[in-house]
């Protein structure tokens, strides 16, 4: 797994900087697009709602690209947190291998 102490770019920005500025469209037309209200858009774009698959899967459809670009996205973002955040990070280091698990 490869990490960084950069916190990767978000769905949000992507959404904004690729494709809503350079297509010259805004998060109201993209809500029609996709069939959800533009609160869901909004908070797509400011970073207060993960991509699920369901909208993974319309956005790939409105933008003509894949889900698998979207999830892999919002993953990166999800594992980053985990791993900046030190309580789940605390949590998460106490798991150990099956191997030593019951040796």
């Amino acid at each position: 797994m490869i990490t960084t102490k950069r916190k990767p770019v978000s769905v949000g920005e992507i959404i904004t900087e690729e494709y809503l500025k350079p297509l010259k469209i805004t998060q109201a037309q993209l809500s029609q697009a996709m069939g959800v209200s533009r609160k869901t858009v909004n908070e797509l774009c400011t970073g207060k709602r993960a991509i699920t698959v369901d909208t993974a899967l319309m956005l790939a459809r409105v933008f003509e690209n894949t889900p698998e670009f979207w999830l892999n996205l919002q993953r990166r973002i999800d594992i980053w947190n985990v791993l900046h955040n030190p309580e789940r990070k605390a949590r998460i280091e106490k798991a150990r291998p099956l191997r030593n698990a019951f040796a």
